[in-house]
């Protein structure tokens, strides 16, 4: 595993400044196998009745699976984005600490695929997805 600095990545918009950066998205480690990362909870996080909204946790599992598979591309030339995200909520979360892992199951030339677990502090699982990356030429600028 390998923990990097968001501002070692090279990106085209400052990590504050994305949606990742919005909603607090904490990126621990990675390999090309392995992520691990965390939210903070915070109010915004939540949706009317109190509990962390669904697609926080899909947005988690879309952020960190993309990030490894188009760290672990991108000497090769290509690019990766999410094509198919499919999150199951387990058990609600109200406060405390999103931690997510994310395991790469299949390692394909045009397509990955990631699983994602998602706990709370107490080790609890209260999120699963299943991600697909699509591993692409980048778009022309």
């Amino acid at each position: 595993m390998r923990h990097v600095a968001d501002s070692e990545l090279p990106q085209l918009i400052a990590f504050e400044r994305t949606f990742d950066g919005l909603y607090g998205l904490e990126r621990l480690d990675w390999s090309a196998d392995e992520v691990r990362a965390r939210v903070l909870v915070e109010e915004h996080h939540l949706q009317p009745m109190g509990v962390v909204h669904g697609g926080v946790f899909a947005s988690i599992a879309e952020s960190i699976t993309s990030y490894a598979t188009a760290m672990a591309v991108r000497d090769e030339g290509l690019a990766a984005m999410g094509l198919s995200n499919q999150t199951s909520f387990l058990r609600p979360v109200t406060a405390g600490t999103i931690h997510a892992v994310a395991r790469r199951r299949h390692r394909g030339r045009t397509t990955w695929i990631w699983e994602v677990d998602m706990n709370d502090d107490e080790g609890r699982l209260c999120a699963i997805t299943r991600m697909t990356i699509a591993v692409r030429e980048p778009a022309p600028r």
